[in-house]
């Protein structure tokens, strides 16, 4: 596929130079820095430990408490204190 892109300056010539040092196309250096770009993200997402919350009760508000009123819940709160 071809398509435009916009490059800074030096880091076009640096990947000029790079792609002429080993004998490779500039289109070649791009596409293997950005499947190594994508494969870094990859493994750093599924390096990651899940945390596993834990809860007690049945879930769900109190009655009578509702979560836009900040001030009526600093009074709840004060008041299990």
């Amino acid at each position: 596929m071809r398509t435009t892109i916009r490059i800074d300056d030096e880091l076009l010539k640096e990947a000029k130079h790079q792609a002429t040092k080993t004998g490779t196309t500039l289109t070649a250096i791009i596409e293997e820095s950005l499947r190594e770009k994508f494969l870094r993200s990859k493994q750093s997402r599924q390096k990651r430990k899940k945390v596993k919350l834990m809860t007690s009760g049945d879930g769900g508000l109190q009655p009578g408490v509702n979560i836009d009123d900040s001030s009526a819940l600093l009074d709840l709160i004060e008041k299990t204190e």
